[in-house]
């Protein structure tokens, strides 16, 4: 297996009815076991475990061609409690959660690492499993490239060149596999792997993207699940899937920036931008105006400049994470003196290839994307007159909006058909998940689920940025089964 790298859990922040394999269909064929070695790679824990699982690429045609599976697993830490497997699903579409046995998970109580097997994996088409490359200009790997901010003036057209030339290059060079990457694929594989651990069910702990393919896992195989934790939780539209997280952008701003605008006009605070959260508002749209007008030369960064958008894209990254806030003031502070803060450490350009790919076969194949240049427009335009902060980016065209390919299947359909063992946790006040979103899975779910919603702010709540109410009851949940009776709020 190759090394897993620190930069393997990056992800994109971007970011039904099926008669292929559903319960009792290919992907409930027995696998083998997994031979299980040593990792490779640093940080890691040396109780943890590597192996790799062969499946169908094309789950249609079930004895084709193989594809493989990366697995790690740190094993359950008192056998007499044992109860089955965790399964660590990372968000994306672009992370992995190979190293989370030994980081994420080894933040769980006692109590869950005794019951459970820690088990972490790569998504089809992510290194080191069979990975797929688009082979991208490097120029078109920056998010403000992979997202569509559009041009100062609105105009959606270079967006929609970007559109173009990525579809276009990552369909002539992403292989046979990029058009089988998608997120009822990833709820297959998964399923490949519980029989391949000997495992009946599965136990979940799903992050941002990963909820969606806990629902999906859910809703595919409802009866080979145990106790699924949703944590910070998408829209499951399946009409606009992507395009809905997009959007939810503008309104998690709007959920979001308040909150560092308190912070960020606190007197004693190093990082003060201004006086009042009102001025530190508009303070930023006058300077993002300006950047738009008069960019500021970056030398060594990507894009080499420091533009309205690059600003905006700070902005947007750093509010995912309170401990972020300071990355946007300095940004602010540099710029209103017409210099550029030192240039961010970016990953090598192999893995950002590799993010940007899967992210594109996921997104383009789970969902049909609108062709129209002029109804994008109109979106954009309606969004900058009503969400400023983010300049009607979230309804821009991706590369989905020239996607060669029609979806393989309809999008899952997530419903309230199944075992009641779900529980939600969301935080508040989430950038890229906001609790909008959060309450239309919660109501696709109905009486399967029970939420928590923390009065807490930033993207991942459950022993990251929640609080311990939500972290209390998500563990209780995971050790003992228990989960509240409705739907309750962790203040």
């Amino acid at each position: 297996m190759k090394q897993i790298t620190k930069y393997a859990a990056l992800a994109a922040a971007v970011g039904v009815v099926l008669g292929l394999a559903g319960p009792g269909g290919a992907s409930a064929t027995p696998a083998d076991p997994l031979k299980w070695a040593t990792c490779e790679g640093p940080d890691l824990d040396p109780r943890q475990q590597c192996a790799t699982l062969d499946v169908p690429m094309d789950y249609s045609d079930p004895d084709g061609r193989k594809i493989q599976i990366a697995v790690s697993r740190i094993p359950g830490e008192k056998p007499s409690a044992h109860r089955g497997a965790l399964l660590l699903i990372p968000g994306g579409p672009g992370g992995d959660s190979l190293a989370d046995p030994s980081g994420k998970g080894q933040k769980l109580p006692q109590s869950v690492r005794d019951a459970y097997d820690l088990v972490g994996f790569a998504p089809r088409g992510m290194a080191p499993s069979t990975a797929v490359d688009c082979k991208l200009d490097p120029a078109d790997l920056g998010m403000t490239k992979r997202l569509p901010w559009p041009a100062p003036d609105g105009s959606v057209a270079e967006n929609m060149a970007t559109a173009r030339r990525t579809a276009e290059t990552c369909a002539r060079k992403g292989g046979e596999l990029i058009r089988h990457i998608s997120t009822a694929n990833e709820a297959r594989d998964l399923d490949r792997v519980r029989a391949a651990l000997g495992e009946t069910k599965l136990s979940a702990w799903g992050v941002s993207y990963g909820t969606y393919v806990g629902a999906v896992y859910s809703q595919l195989f409802p009866h080979r699940t145990d106790r699924i934790v949703l944590d910070s939780n998408n829209n499951p539209d399946p009409t606009r899937v992507t395009r809905n997280w997009l959007a939810a952008f503008e309104v998690g701003v709007e959920d979001n920036f308040p909150e560092f605008a308190k912070w960020a006009s606190r007197p004693g605070n190093p990082h003060r931008v201004a006086a009042t959260p009102a001025e530190v508002r508009s303070g930023f749209l006058r300077l993002a105006a300006r950047l738009d007008r008069h960019p500021l030369p970056w030398p060594g960064a990507e894009p080499d400049r420091l533009d309205g958008n690059v600003l905006r894209q700070t902005m947007l990254s750093s509010l995912y994470d309170p401990d972020d806030y300071p990355t946007l003031a300095e940004t602010i502070l540099a710029a209103r003196k017409g210099t550029v803060p030192p240039v961010p450490e970016a990953p090598p350009e192999s893995v950002l290839q590799n993010v940007a790919a899967v992210g594109v076969g996921t997104i383009c194949n789970d969902v049909d994307w609108p062709e129209s240049a002029a109804a994008y427009q109109k979106g954009v335009d309606d969004s900058r007159a009503k969400y400023p902060l983010t300049a009607g980016m979230p309804r821009g065209p991706m590369v989905c909006a020239a996607w060669p390919y029609e979806p393989k299947e309809p999008a899952v359909r997530v419903t309230d058909r199944g075992p009641s063992n779900i529980l939600l946790v969301q935080n508040e006040r989430d950038v890229a998940t906001p609790l909008a979103g959060a309450r239309k899975l919660r109501q696709a779910l109905g009486g399967r689920a029970v939420m928590v919603t923390v009065n807490s702010t930033g993207h991942d709540a459950y022993l990251a940025n929640g609080n311990a109410c939500g972290d209390r009851t998500v563990s209780r949940f995971l050790a003992t089964g228990e989960r509240p009776d409705r739907d309750t709020y962790c203040a």
